[in-house]
């Protein structure tokens, strides 16, 4: 039986090395943000429903200025459902997609990596939902260290994010990213046996 499994956290917990974890351990990844930006490529139907909303946010190129684009719509509640609306859909449709493929190809477990599945209620249509947590101190400093952006911006951008506290509660799963790395492997390799064997 293949399972195809969520897998979420607010920003700065760590998901992107979790999810490189899973994928050493020999468990594909669907990325949905590498999905978000294929979805939104000139020519497919996304991109032209996005440039009739917003003409301003695309380049001389044709393709669409995402950092403009989040700019635009991250303090604007309306503009950034109206911008999911469109977008949302189309990842998940790839992403099921993807999984088709991954179990004629003989897999039994993969994981949809996606920041924003229990806020979209697609985590519903997936066979579990593991979110990764750290402190809320973790997640500034990993923030600010990677992006440069100043305190308060991570924290306005943590803010901004379903609580964590939210998202555990939809989870069935939970990897504490907030000690060190051997103990975050240690509880990705349980998780993905335990996932293997279930199935």
């Amino acid at each position: 039986m293949f399972k195809l499994v969520g897998l979420t956290g607010g920003i700065g917990t760590g998901k992107s090395t979790v999810a490189r974890m899973i994928r050493d351990l020999g468990v594909p990844i669907i990325d949905a943000d590498l999905l978000a930006r294929e979805v939104v490529q000139p020519g497919q139907p996304a991109h032209a429903e996005i440039v009739a909303a917003w003409p301003d946010v695309v380049e001389q190129s044709g393709a669409i200025d995402r950092k403009k684009l989040a700019d635009r719509v991250f303090a604007d509640p309306a503009g950034r459902a109206r911008l999911e609306a469109i977008t949302h859909p189309r990842i998940m449709e790839r992403s099921l997609d993807q999984a088709d493929v991954l179990r004629q190809q003989g897999f039994h477990l993969a994981f949809l990596e996606a920041a924003l599945l229990v806020e979209t209620g697609r985590h519903g249509r997936l066979d579990g939902l593991v979110v990764v947590t750290a402190s809320e101190e973790q997640q500034v400093s990993r923030v600010m260290a990677r992006s440069g952006s100043s305190r308060d911006q991570v924290l306005a951008r943590i803010h901004a994010q379903l609580p964590l506290e939210e998202k555990r509660r939809a989870a069935t799963d939970v990897i504490d990213n907030s000690g060190d790395l051997a103990s975050t492997q240690s509880q990705v390799e349980t998780l993905v046996r335990r996932l293997l064997d279930d199935g």
